[in-house]
Parts: C-alpha cells; sequence; structure tokens
C-alpha cells in the first residue's frame, strides 16, 4: 500500500504538471512542469522525500526498460531514418562534445571565483564580516 500512495504522488504531480502544459501557453512539455513541480514541493517539504522515494528509485531502476518501445520505433522507421543518421550522429558528438567543453569552463569559471572569495573573507580586506 505504501508503494501505490508513493505512486499516486508521483503520478498526481505529473498530471499537475500536464494540466499546466494545458493551460500556459509555452513550448514546454507536461512533463517537464511535473518535474519542476515535484522538486520544489520536495525543496519546501510540502512533499516529505520519504513519502516518493523508494518508488521514485524503482522507476529510474526500470528506466532503461522503458527506451525498449522507443528504439523499436526506431527500428521500424529505420528505411526513412537512413538518410539521415550521418548528419544527426555528427551533430549529436559535436554537440555532446561542446556541452561538455562549456560545463568544465563553467565549473572551472566557478570554482576559481568560489576559492578566491574564501580567500578574500577570510583574510578579512574584502567582504565578510571582522
Amino acid at each position: 500500500m505504501k508503494y501505490m500512495k508513493q505512486f499516486g504522488v508521483i503520478l498526481a504531480t505529473t498530471c499537475v504538471g500536464e494540466f499546466l502544459h494545458y493551460f500556459i501557453p509555452l513550448s514546454i512539455p507536461g512533463s517537464i512542469y511535473g518535474l519542476v513541480l515535484m522538486f520544489i514541493l520536495l525543496m519546501l517539504h510540502v512533499i516529505p522525500l520519504e513519502d516518493v522515494k523508494e518508488t521514485a528509485e524503482f522507476l529510474i531502476e526500470i528506466m532503461p526498460v522503458m527506451f525498449i518501445p522507443a528504439a523499436v520505433g526506431l527500428l521500424e522507421s529505420w528505411d526513412q531514418l537512413r538518410p539521415i543518421v550521418i548528419p544527426v550522429l555528427v551533430i549529436t558528438v559535436f554537440s555532446t562534445f561542446l556541452v561538455m567543453v562549456v560545463t568544465g569552463k563553467v565549473t572551472e569559471f566557478v570554482i576559481h571565483h568560489t576559492h578566491t572569495a574564501g580567500k578574500k573573507d577570510k583574510s578579512g580586506k574584502e567582504g565578510g564580516m571582522s
């Protein structure tokens, strides 16, 4: 019964996300609204983490199985996809590499500025309270 309640909470936030998608005229999927709503409710402790944790972990564990129908659909459409496979692969590899580089540079920037700000606060020269 506990798992049914947890699944119900997850399903309810997903349904609210779908309703938000219907009423808000943005091109954001309802599932994203649901995820953001779940995040906000968890952060505000409206929904305790324990109320969804076990079922959420189970759903994450079986997530690869959920991709099987999509993969089968791609295989059925192979004749239509064949001409664009190479361009799609090139774009995917390039964009993945670009995201990795940008993420690394942003992380270096944040770490450098956090480290520099921490030194200034400890020395009492700038920021911080003396």
